[in-house]
């Protein structure tokens, strides 16, 4: 038996479909005065090897980056995301865009404009578009993530969950993808064991 319902892939967007660690990197460089070559491109989650708490933490950059140098206007698109998300959708495939941009008060509007603007400007498909720190709660078949603390958390809910692959999360278990290519691959395997009611990736 088939199940012919809409397959819907939950797409996280920072260090997942634009490439934030490369655009932050230049904009933390200016931030802290410091040469570019000398901020590691090997960081954690939180940037903490750039020495930014001295001068207010990650919360003080991001802002900087979100109302004073459009970061998310700006960055540019990882390498194929754009390509791929596109045939994705053209074989329908429901694409959800869940990200935690709202996290720092008094900067939502903008956030999203530059969001909803960035998606457009890349011709990057999508159903749905949702601001929000509980992923899980959305509802997606199959998530794909970069965060740690983002897939730790949703795969201790059940929700299949591949990570795309970055020095923050190298520790973790697969399904990992290191390119938009091998998402292609790996989330139309999901859709047709899902699609046929078989086991296999997430098990």
């Amino acid at each position: 038996m088939t199940n012919d319902s809409p397959f819907i892939l939950g797409v996280d967007l920072d260090g997942v479909v634009g490439d934030f660690y490369s655009s932050v990197r230049k904009i933390a460089s200016e931030w802290l005065n410091k040469p570019l070559e000398t901020l590691t491109t090997e960081v954690s989650y939180g940037l903490d090897e750039w020495g930014i708490h001295e001068f207010g933490g990650y919360e003080r950059l991001h802002r900087f980056a979100v109302t004073q140098r459009n970061i998310f206007g700006d960055m540019k698109p990882i390498e194929n995301a754009p390509m791929i998300l596109r045939k994705l959708s053209k074989r329908d495939i429901r694409i959800r865009i869940i990200t935690h941009r709202l996290f720092l008060k008094y900067s939502h509007r903008t956030t999203i404009t530059q969001t909803v603007d960035w998606l457009d400007n890349y011709d990057i498909p999508y159903w749905d578009i949702c601001f929000m720190k509980d992923k899980g709660a959305v509802g997606a078949h199959v998530y794909i993530d970069d965060a740690p603390v983002n897939i730790i958390k949703l795969r201790e809910l059940g929700c299949n969950t591949i990570v795309f692959s970055n020095s923050t999360n190298r520790d973790l278990p697969g399904p990992r993808a290191d390119n938009w290519f091998e998402v292609e691959h790996l989330v139309m395997e999901a859709r047709e064991e899902w699609r046929t009611g078989t086991v296999g990736l997430f098990k």
